[in-house]
């Protein structure tokens, strides 16, 4: 048994399979996710599980050297933006459109749906190296 961390199988897999530049999402429940895309389901009803309750144990086992967020989050849910940022800090950050944020999710290893109910409360992790 693993002594802490994240205990999800999932997560864990696709966390130790990702290679330098390969991304992973985080969304919240509304996000469409691509039939050829990985998904990993932690929704279990509105508002749980959180995007953050997921967020913060990915950063804390994951190097990650840019993040792509949906450029509607700055205006649509500034609050979730500037936790975003805080948390993130010092990682690059890419603003695109919604629309090529979708486009940019079907090329991704896994998709982490969470139950948040903010809008535009998707992330996009690039792995990055620990050296």
């Amino acid at each position: 048994m693993k002594k802490d961390g994240i205990l999800n199988q999932g997560m864990l897999n696709v966390m130790g399979s990702l290679g330098h530049t390969d991304r992973i999402v985080i969304c919240d429940e509304g996000l469409p996710i691509d039939k050829n895309v990985e998904r990993i389901d932690l929704a279990v009803t509105k508002g749980v599980v959180k995007f953050m309750d997921v967020l913060k144990p990915i950063l804390n086992e994951l190097v990650v050297e840019k993040i792509v967020l949906a450029q509607e989050i700055v205006t649509k849910s500034p609050a979730m933006y500037q936790e975003i940022l805080a948390l993130t800090k010092g990682i690059p950050v890419e603003l695109v459109s919604h629309e090529n944020f979708k486009k940019l999710t079907r090329e991704t290893k896994a998709i982490i749906r969470t139950g948040e109910c903010t809008p535009y409360c998707n992330i996009i992790l690039q792995s990055g190296v620990n050296f």
